[in-house]
């Protein structure tokens, strides 16, 4: 039955055995049964002479030591008998039929199983070799301490997908990379004021493409270093520069834009049609250095036609032009603004 003594729980006891020799005043040591005399606490030590229980305040004494002492002297073949009591406390357990919670850290040397749900509620910390955690503002939290890397996801063949370097915020994904969605979009950068790059490792040569913040440029470069190899740029007014030549396999088509008043706008194209409507003077605005294109014009009626001072064309041509017909002008912009910087030259009279 349970012992009901100073300490919860249960209680459990040792019998010890003694055979007297005449003149006997204490037995220790190990009993009849070979069993060595032990106890820690002496309130919870009974002793029996011949059966009967002795008083600890006047019969014996246990100053020493696992003994009992003080006896008074014993005959031979006396029998001492000593109960030794203990009591133990059940542990603070948690049911495995229905569960609880543990108050402190639970170590684990072998695999654990979850049917269920593993629902984590505290963050982790810096310093914790591989953890899982949860905060309201970061949601599920993995944390690792690795000499390679801090974080890797490896597919059921053991093979690394994703990998997070060492003390490192880059990751590396070993596999295709799937943007879904309805309207997927990838995003590089955060609006700060720094570049942005995508890096194409290969094996002869590395190209980028890639956001070059200071100038506003979006950049497609030779290399991996932003800006240092330009192939083609586009600024924020999405004026494409072409930083050598240019090879085209196939056609290189335009748009043509009809103009009928004789004033080509050079920003809108290179190619225009002109069908004029009385007389008119030839007038080119937001020319480009070195911007050429061609003007497939249509003198509708004898109309006569001049020029701007920007524009350096032979009289016999403007002459020529003002007859009724349609005409091939062909032009050149040597330069941005300035006179005679546009040079233009016709075609004889087609139709």
């Amino acid at each position: 039955m349970p012992y009901l003594g100073r300490g919860p729980g249960f209680g459990i006891r040792q019998r010890y055995f003694y055979t007297a020799s005449a003149d006997d005043t204490s037995v220790s040591g190990s009993d009849n049964n070979g069993i060595t005399l032990s106890f820690t606490d002496t309130l919870f030590v009974d002793v029996f002479l011949n059966g009967v229980l002795l008083d600890p305040n006047s019969d014996y004494n246990t100053t020493t030591a696992n003994t009992i002492a003080g006896l008074a002297a014993l005959s031979a073949n006396d029998f001492i008998e000593v109960i030794v009591f203990d009591s133990f406390s059940v542990g603070d357990a948690v049911p495995a039929s229905s569960g609880g919670t543990f108050s402190g850290a639970v170590s684990v040397n072998a695999d654990v199983t979850v049917s269920g749900t593993l629902n984590v509620t505290g963050d982790t910390a810096a310093g914790d070799d591989a953890s899982i955690g949860f905060t309201a503002a970061e949601g599920l939290i993995l944390t690792g301490q690795g000499s390679t890397n801090d974080v890797t996801i490896k597919n059921d063949a053991d093979t690394a997908v994703i990998q997070i370097p060492t003390g490192g915020t880059a990751t590396t994904f070993a596999g295709d990379v799937s943007v879904l969605g309805t309207t997927p979009t990838l995003t590089i950068g955060d609006a700060g004021a720094e570049d942005a790059k995508i890096v194409f490792d290969g094996n002869a040569q590395d190209f980028h493409v890639g956001l070059d913040d200071s100038a506003d440029d979006l950049v497609i470069g030779l290399g991996s270093a932003l800006g240092t190899t330009p192939a083609i740029s586009i600024d924020e007014n999405l004026l494409v520069t072409v930083e050598d030549d240019v090879k085209v396999d196939g056609r290189a088509v335009g748009h043509v834009t009809t103009d009928n008043d004789g004033d080509f706008d050079l920003a809108v194209g290179n190619d225009f049609k002109c069908t004029s409507g009385g007389n008119l003077a030839l007038t080119f605005t937001n020319a480009a250095a070195g911007q050429s294109g061609n003007i497939m014009f249509v003198n509708a009626s004898n109309h006569t036609i001049t020029a701007a001072a920007t524009v350096a064309i032979n009289a016999d041509v403007l002459t020529t032009i003002s007859a009724s017909g349609t005409y091939h002008l062909s032009y050149f912009c040597s330069a941005a603004s300035g006179n005679d910087t546009i040079l233009v030259s016709a075609s004889a009279i087609l139709t």
